[in-house]
């Protein structure tokens, strides 16, 4: 066999919240470790889609932006030396001697003694506006990285979900308006947000859905139809954010013999999967009781990587002691 590109004792198979915090318990045990993620930057959903949004539910920080909370966890794992592949999406899976081996789509042979999958939901696309499409571009968007591009405009977020809900909230310090349409007068998204949005000054446009973008080289109006009287009236909006959710496609995982439920993967107490080698954190996870927040996300990535650590070493213990007694040589 060729020289593998990289050759380590972990190998974590996404850069999201869990994946990094995995990479720093990795570098905690003692073992080397990688992370290959199919986005360019670390930090997967969050950095993608929501870097300014404001995180509320991870311990030890009453109110973390997503950028931030990235920032940290890169910086902690930092002074063990993670190598990271970005860009790179791990499409292959076999068993040689004691590791696994893993291609990427680029051709790359990633060894490693165990792997961890926190690939989130995996590769990610946008469900789209219908009839939107000639509008990508020009003031209709799926995502909004950042809020400063939307100061002094009108705006009109459609969706009821987590996004759609945190998006309108995080841009009404900006735009001059916000309009938030959504098919239904319920939301899908927390209560604690859906409370925000109700005392906010977010307007809302429900139960409606929208049938039409005007303007000239950009987007200009938005015809929206109420659903209960059937009257259809004219927004003005200079941008358009689209938050109807994302698809997800974790076909590649599959091609592996992963036992996948639902889009998630299936694992055990230990975080183990029924591949040999093979463990698993965070959202992509699924077992009875499963709780889908990055604080759960990175006690299963503690959990996988000690268990990870006695399959490489079956003399180790699972129980690695504390941090606060230094690193185990």
């Amino acid at each position: 066999m060729a020289q593998p590109d990289v050759d380590v004792d972990v190998l974590i198979v996404g850069a999201g919240p869990s994946g990094l915090y995995g990479a720093y318990y990795a570098g905690f045990r003692g073992l080397t470790c990688a992370l290959v993620d199919a986005l360019p930057e670390a930090g997967g959903q969050i950095t993608a889609l929501y870097p300014e949004k404001v995180i509320f539910d991870v311990a030890g920080f009453p109110a973390v932006r997503g950028k931030e909370l990235v920032a940290s966890l890169v910086a902690q794992a930092a002074p063990f030396a993670p190598q990271y592949l970005l860009g790179e999406q791990a499409v292959s899976y076999a068993v040689v001697d004691d590791a696994v081996l893993i291609g990427t789509a680029s051709g790359k042979q990633l060894r490693a003694k165990t792997v961890v999958v926190t690939g989130g939901i995996g590769t990610f696309n946008p469900r789209p506006l219908p009839g939107g499409a000639e509008w990508e571009g020009r003031g209709l968007s799926y995502i909004v990285p950042v809020y400063e591009p939307y100061a002094g405009k009108d705006v009109v977020v459609v969706g009821g979900g987590d996004s759609a809900v945190d998006w309108a909230l995080g841009l009404e310090a900006y735009a001059r308006s916000i309009t938030l349409v959504h098919r239904r007068d319920a939301f899908r998204a927390h209560a604690h947000s859906v409370k925000l949005l109700r005392d906010s000054g977010v307007t809302l446009c429900t139960p409606a859905q929208v049938v039409g973008l005007t303007g000239g080289d950009r987007v200009e109006s938005v015809q929206v139809r109420n659903l209960d009287t059937k009257e259809v009236t004219s927004l003005p909006a200079q941008e358009v954010v689209a938050a109807l959710g994302f698809t997800a496609d974790i076909t590649p995982l599959e091609g592996w013999g992963l036992d996948v439920q639902e889009r998630h993967v299936v694992v055990d107490t230990t975080m183990a999967t029924n591949l040999p080698r093979v463990f698993a954190a965070g959202d992509i996870t699924d077992y009875p009781g499963k709780v889908r927040l990055i604080s759960v996300g990175f006690g299963e990535a503690a959990t996988a990587v000690c268990n990870a650590a006695t399959v490489i070493d079956p003399a180790a213990d699972v129980f690695p002691g504390h941090s606060t007694e230094g690193p185990i040589a």
